[in-house]
């Protein structure tokens, strides 16, 4: 399995692609940053993104896109732009039909370190050591899309059983529902065919 993770952000877009399967040693194939400046026009910074995750898919074919979900904070800004980011990143996988997963940074950070609540030199630590580098990449952005992608690896089978699992009780459900309006329709149909029917006619004398 190969995952392009991304940690979305307009200044820094920090932009990661693992390879490998639950229970083995995983690779890094390549980690980066997309970066914008932060004078230029929003829609020439979406642009420059969305040019620099697209030359990630084509350079690096992922089967899977994992992005960080974006959560409330204080500074509404900080949050606008790392949604947009994350708009463009969901919207370059989807065009190319990859497969998008939304992983919030707890969840990440729980995957990689056992602690939901992890800092981000302790991320950078264990994707240091899971990935068998040399040293923590730098930025801590590029990092964390590699924590993403090593989440997204680690996680997608369960995720993928529970989906299965949810799939199949819908459609148990919608088999029964379909049943007991059947059964519920008979008897009417029965009572009007009844009421309709000729009377018989009577015997010769």
């Amino acid at each position: 399995m190969r995952v392009l993770g991304v940690d979305p952000g307009l200044t820094r877009c920090g932009v990661g692609v693992v390879e490998g399967v639950p229970g083995r040693p995983l690779t890094m194939v390549g980690v980066g940053v997309v970066r914008t400046p932060a004078d230029a026009d929003l829609g020439h910074r979406l642009v420059a993104i969305e040019q620099g995750i697209e030359e990630w898919l084509d350079e690096h074919r992922p089967e899977f896109v994992a992005v960080e979900r974006v959560f409330s904070q204080h500074n509404v800004r900080t949050v606008m732009g790392t949604a947009q980011a994350s708009a463009v990143a969901m919207l370059c996988a989807a065009r190319r039909g990859i497969p998008v997963a939304l992983h919030t940074p707890s969840e990440v950070k729980a995957a990689v370190t056992g602690n939901g609540r992890a800092d981000k030199a302790q991320v950078g630590a264990m994707v240091t050591r899971l990935l068998r580098l040399d040293a923590p990449p730098k930025p801590a952005d590029a990092a964390d899309a590699l924590a993403l992608a090593i989440c997204h690896i680690w996680r997608a089978p369960a995720q993928n059983r529970l989906q299965q699992a949810v799939a199949q009780n819908r459609l148990q459900q919608a088999v029964a529902l379909h049943k007991a309006q059947a059964q519920a329709q008979a008897p009417a149909a029965t009572a009007r065919v009844s009421t309709t029917a000729p009377a018989p006619k009577g015997r010769p004398a």
